[in-house]
């Protein structure tokens, strides 16, 4: 029979709450620890290199080419910016050495072993540079530069500017030779600040109508079938159509291509008398107005003259087309000859 032995039970002791003494002590500890690390936290990183870069100016700073300088540091120039519009680089050794001399430390390149550096620009293209002549003729000779379009010789020419060099570039020192049509222009940004002397031929300009798919003959022109081009007036025919808008229902004479310019007997207005169609035939003067049915011998546009036939007299007169299945007889025809053809029907 075993003996139960009675628990002895564990007495914890009370934990005393902190007196004011204490918590001060404690505070006044965190403090001087914070004031100790302070140097350390705020030391800044280890500098870090950017990637490839773009300059705005002549030189590449600190600041340019690495994260985490202070401010006065990373205004320490570095290296020479590449040239207007170019692309350069520069090795990442070569970054690290100058952050070393500056007394800055090391620099994390980032596994980088270069980088790429492009030097911004304004670049004022063909389109600036026509209309800067342009402008200048307009202004010195009187010519205007609505017609007219700029053939500048040699290559593609781009005018390169730093990138704050803003407002229109001006064609300056120009000379015009009107009779071989000749120019030639110094273009400027500035006060000259960036120039580039160019020539060129000038051309005159000329705005046709061009097919924008082809047609068959007969068919009708939808809007949606021309376009209005400028090219240039001796390449064109001199009847060629300058106007979309009035060939939009106008019926194609011949076959037609796509891409072709339009000459005026390419197309024409649809016929509103067909031959062998039932028209009216009408003559209207002051006080008398005559219709009377009749059988068209031939199609006709308006304003076209045609032939109708009287189907009871079998009488044949003449007139002119004045819209869809109405041909006019007067009031230009004698009132007797119009009478007989139309056997007079008074209304």
């Amino acid at each position: 029979m075993h003996v139960l032995r009675p628990v002895n039970r564990i007495h914890r002791p009370r934990v005393a709450p902190l007196g004011a003494g204490a918590v001060i002590r404690t505070l006044l500890a965190l403090f001087v620890l914070g004031a100790l690390a302070l140097p350390v936290l705020a030391e800044p990183g280890r500098l870090r290199m950017r990637g490839d870069v773009t300059a705005r100016g002549d030189v590449l700073t600190l600041g340019d080419l690495v994260e985490g300088a202070s401010a006065e540091a990373a205004r320490q120039s570095l290296f020479r910016a590449p040239a207007l519009g170019a692309t350069g680089t520069i090795q990442a050794q070569r970054i690290a050495d100058a952050v070393a001399r500056l007394g800055l430390g090391e620099v994390e390149t980032g596994g980088r072993v270069q980088v790429a550096v492009l030097r911004a620009a304004r670049r004022v293209g063909a389109a600036e540079i026509e209309a800067a002549i342009k402008r200048a003729l307009e202004s010195g000779y009187g010519i205007e530069g609505r017609n007219l379009a700029l053939r500048i010789d040699g290559e593609t020419p781009v005018l390169l500017a730093p990138i704050d060099l803003d407002g229109q570039a001006n064609a300056v020192d120009l000379a015009y030779d009107p009779r071989l049509k000749r120019v030639a222009a110094l273009i400027v940004l500035g006060d000259r600040q960036a120039s580039l002397r160019v020539t060129g031929q000038i051309v005159e300009m000329r705005e046709v109508a061009v097919l924008g798919r082809s047609l068959n003959r007969g068919e009708a022109i939808a809007p949606a079938d021309i376009a209005v081009e400028r090219r240039p007036r001796e390449a064109v025919p001199a009847d060629a159509q300058p106007s979309a808008a009035i060939l939009v229902g106008q019926m194609a004479q011949r076959s037609l291509s796509a891409g072709s310019v339009l000459r005026s007997g390419d197309v024409a207005p649809p016929d509103l008398v067909s031959r062998g169609e039932a028209v009216t035939l009408v003559f209207d003067s002051p006080g008398l107005n005559l219709s009377l049915r009749g059988l068209a011998n031939e199609g006709g546009r308006l304003g076209a003259t045609v032939s109708v036939t009287n189907p009871i007299s079998k009488k044949v007169v003449s007139g002119t087309v004045i819209g869809p299945g109405r041909v006019s007889v007067g009031p230009a025809a004698p009132v007797r000859q119009a009478s007989a053809a139309l056997e007079t029907t008074v209304r």
